[in-house]
């Protein structure tokens, strides 16, 4: 909103100067419509305006890669029929010079450029990062009068590796539709959108989302929050995800304390439906004042609110890093040559220790519950190679075997902002942590003001301590693994194990009790194996068709919700159960027995550290 808002500043500026600086405004200007209408296999057309050229070759590209992808996708792969026009109104001659970047001939006559665009969602085969697809939130979904997913980078380019020219946006769509977005509106048609950004990254930070209309805003701390859902078949709904939704984002801003002053959020969930060719890659991107979320529509209510806590979250901690610091190579992205900077341990690691950590200090979480999930770090951390530098390995991060190693920024990139922290609040007496350094580099640069990459880490000890920068050298610049345990015990916490109850209907992460009969959707307990506390206890036996649980039936299409809905039971809760055996069908009624099995995690046992534990989970 910040940017917004200078801009409209600058513009008015513009107007009172003289014709001349009016003039150099206009030539500055990139007009774009996208056409949202005319959707021609599943297609749909961008015309972009350029302005005045003197030169006699223009180069129109789309990008490469965006921030916060960390992947090279080709965006110029999704677009077809791409023409170009002189001011008679006759195509211009245009070479495709590579999968991202157009040559035009004659641009000094240069009028208009249309081309069609396709969509991501339904060309997915497997999603995710290291996949060949791009990763749905990064991508964009088009759905004639129903959904259109518009992540701006996917519709959108530049001319002349310029990117620093004033865009206006125009999208014409269905009256129906609602576009849900942090850019403000300019048009108050209902069949047309007008947007105003100043440069190409401002088109790429926004994205929009047009669905029929489900949405709820709330407002946090002078901070405008816009919820706008997309359920397919109306499972899900705005107003039934935002209490939980809005509970976890007055948790982060009291965190954050005045760290932020955006003025809007906005939160665009998509909800795919995995009966048909649709999104498969799970997660969210972040932008400046917005994030995009993608989950299958299938997941019940309490799993969405779940991971919509802790994926929305990190996101939102975004704004901290890399969006108010960050290095010369993202204030000035190169969208198809770009240079990585070396700090994803802070971009990404130190915004998902905060994702972890500011649930047990706001009581969203237990602290026990938060040691377990600093567990779950070190064991996935464990698979990957712990002995590559960590800047290394960021500045290289688009190609092998760097990029292998890329799921290492949430794993131990969030334990090395665990162990700063540490650090900080040893050395302060529970004064200072990790927040408190990211305050302070948030005044020192800001969103306008990169840093050099080399120059970090003397800044951070400036702010902090010497044994901070022997860390940084040592375990992010160095290739010495952490010492874990070390670090814990700074703040009275040990390794200890623990009795934790096993789903009732897996053996263990890749071995089920269950199975399902593909011809009648049926699930069914397998035969021939031995059979856990909870089927003993109740009776079952190998071959007993599984019909319904409590009275809510289930099969394949919702197998899913019964494994996470049992996460949730609790020993001898009741339960009833319907089965079908030898074609016959029996209800069945007990408790839940649950099998137990052994973990290892810490436990806070040091009471001499109690003062400083407490700084650290509750400061």
């Amino acid at each position: 909103m910040k940017r917004l808002i200078l801009s409209a500043i600058f513009a008015l500026t513009l107007c009172s100067n003289n014709a001349i600086a009016q003039k150099k405004a206009a030539i500055a200007e990139v007009k774009v419509t996208i056409d949202l209408n005319q959707v021609k296999d599943d297609k749909v057309m961008v015309t972009v305006t350029p302005p005045k050229f003197t030169s006699n070759e223009v180069l129109f590209q789309l990008p490469k890669t965006v921030p916060g992808t960390y992947s090279t996708d080709n965006y110029g792969k999704l677009v077809d029929d791409f023409k170009a026009f002189g001011t008679n109104g006759k195509e211009l001659n245009v070479a495709k010079t590579d999968d991202n970047s157009w040559k035009i001939s004659n641009g000094k006559s240069l009028a208009k450029i249309t081309y069609w665009v396709n969509d991501t969602y339904d060309s997915e085969k497997g999603g995710g990062f290291g996949k060949e697809d791009i990763f749905s939130p990064a991508g964009s979904n088009i759905a004639a009068g129903e959904n259109f997913m518009l992540n701006l980078h996917c519709f959108i380019g530049y001319f002349n590796n310029n990117t620093e020219m004033r865009y206006n946006l125009t999208i014409n769509h269905p009256a129906n539709l609602f576009g849900a977005t942090s850019l403000v509106d300019n048009d108050k048609s209902d069949t047309s959108d007008n947007f105003i950004a100043t440069r190409y990254f401002e088109i790429t930070d926004n994205p929009i989302m047009y669905a029929k209309p489900d949405y709820e805003t709330f407002m946090v701390d002078g901070m405008e929050i816009l919820l706008s859902v997309y359920s397919p078949s109306g499972a899900h709904s705005a107003k039934s995800i935002m209490p939980d939704l809005e509970k976890t984002m007055r948790a982060q801003k009291k965190f954050l304390g005045p760290i932020n002053n955006n003025k809007r959020y906005t939160v665009l969930l998509y909800l795919s439906d995995m009966q048909k060719p649709d999104a498969k890659g799970f997660g969210a991107l972040e932008h400046h004042t917005s994030t995009t979320v993608v989950f299958p529509e299938m997941m019940p209510a309490a799993a969405l609110a779940e991971q919509m806590k802790d994926v929305v979250s990190h996101e939102f901690f975004h704004i901290v890093t890399p969006l108010s610091i960050h290095s010369k190579e993202i204030q000035y992205f190169d969208y198809n040559n770009p240079k990585m900077s070396k700090h994803l341990w802070m971009y990404e690691g130190v915004t998902e220790y905060f994702a972890n950590l500011f649930q047990p200090n706001q009581g969203l979480i237990t602290t026990d519950e938060f040691y377990q999930r600093m567990v779950g770090k070190i064991q996935n951390a464990s698979t990957l190679n712990d002995t590559m530098s960590f800047t290394e390995m960021s500045a290289n991060v688009l190609v092998q075997p760097y990029k292998d190693q890329y799921l290492n920024v949430y794993e131990k990139g969030a334990l090395i902002g665990m162990c700063i922290d540490i650090i900080i609040r040893e050395k302060s007496n529970g004064e200072r942590g990790i927040l408190d350094m990211m305050q302070k580099l948030s005044k020192e640069y800001g969103t306008e003001k990169p840093f050099d990459d080399e120059e970090l880490f003397a800044k951070i000890v400036s702010l902090t301590y010497p044994e901070v920068g022997t860390f940084l050298n040592t375990h992010v610049a160095g290739n010495t693994p952490i010492a874990y345990d070390d670090f814990f015990a700074k703040v009275g916490v040990t390794k200890s194990k623990f009795q934790t109850p096993i789903n009732p209907f897996l053996k263990d992460q890749s071995t089920p009790y269950i199975t399902v009969n593909p011809t009648t959707k049926e699930i069914m307990v397998i035969p021939s194996t031995e059979l856990n506390d909870f089927m003993t206890n109740l009776g079952l036996k190998g071959g007993d068709v599984i019909v319904s649980i409590n009275d809510k039936k289930y099969n394949l299409d919702n197998i899913y919700d019964m494994i996470m809905e049992s996460q949730n039971w609790k020993v001898d809760d009741p339960i009833t159960v319907t089965i079908s055996r030898d074609g016959k069908e029996q209800i069945i009624k007990g408790k839940v027995k649950l099998s137990m099995g052994e973990t290892e995690g810490y436990k806070f046992t040091d009471t001499s550290k109690e003062r400083l534990h407490t700084a650290w989970l509750k400061g």
